[in-house]
């Protein structure tokens, strides 16, 4: 028998840039700019706090999905130069980038479970969201790519590249960053980009296999488990440099911008 679906039912929170659908301890938190690839922006982050700073403790899984046919075309870059119209030193970049950054966070942090569900084009900051959550599915025809250095920027949005490092490996990571090539589904499976891969019409049905069994587990050693392997994770991560991403980021742009 299918799974529920995940998204297209009723939503029962509409904000600008996302849909919530709640299945009773089950929460999908739906990108909802597909005429953008789902695109982030600074009124997207905005939402996305909002949404994962509300911890309710009935919630055990929480999926992020995306509509329409990509999952995140990255950063919105054509907010950048208005970023910096507003204010020439930067602050604005930085305070997207600390916003970013927060957002990384509270989905790694999250009490809840979190899966991404991914399909299309992952590209930047949407391999950044979904590197975040702790379980990650893909479509067979999915496809990911590092473009930041190719656009004349450092990879510093929300602590991506520490995550990176974490899970796929530092050389693997130096070759992706630096050819900012496109790799498919199963090379992220390989990399542990993605844990597992499905045709696109079995997403559901991989969420929801993944959703079950955790969702029948004690909320007390959930949340406890959770936050023992964040913990355990963070300590791969001792040279992490997450907190100096948005300072890096508006550095670069306010020089190339005088340059």
């Amino acid at each position: 028998m299918s799974a529920p679906s995940l998204v297209g039912l009723p939503a029962d929170r509409i904000l600008k840039t996302l849909r919530t659908y709640r299945q009773g301890p089950l929460l999908t938190v739906e990108l909802n700019v597909p005429e953008e690839g789902n695109a982030v922006t600074d009124a997207m982050l905005d939402d996305l706090l909002t949404v994962l700073d509300d911890h309710d403790p009935a919630v055990r899984v929480l999926v992020l999905a995306a509509a329409g046919d990509a999952f995140c075309l990255g950063g919105d870059r054509s907010e950048f130069p208005r970023h910096l119209a507003d204010d020439p030193a930067g602050g604005g970049i930085r305070a997207n980038g600390t916003k970013a950054l927060r957002v990384c966070e509270a989905l790694t942090a999250h009490p809840a479970v979190t899966i991404a569900r991914v399909q299309g084009r992952a590209v930047g900051a949407g391999v950044g969201l979904a590197l975040a959550c702790d379980l990650r599915v893909g479509a067979d025809t999915a496809t990911f790519r590092l473009p930041e250095l190719a656009l004349g920027v450092p990879p510093a949005w929300g602590g991506l590249l520490p995550r990176l490092i974490s899970e796929v490996g530092v050389a693997r990571v130096r070759e992706l960053i630096l050819t900012a090539r496109v790799f498919d589904a199963q090379e992220a499976h390989g990399l542990a980009v993605l844990q597992r891969v499905v045709p696109q019409e079995e997403l559901d049905d991989a969420v929801m296999a993944w959703a079950k069994p955790v969702l029948r587990r004690s909320a007390a050693a959930l949340r406890v488990t959770k936050a023992m392997l964040n913990s355990l994770t963070a300590a791969t991560r001792l040279a992490d440099t997450s907190v100096f991403d948005p300072e890096l980021l508006a550095a670069i742009l306010t020089q190339q911008r005088a340059g």
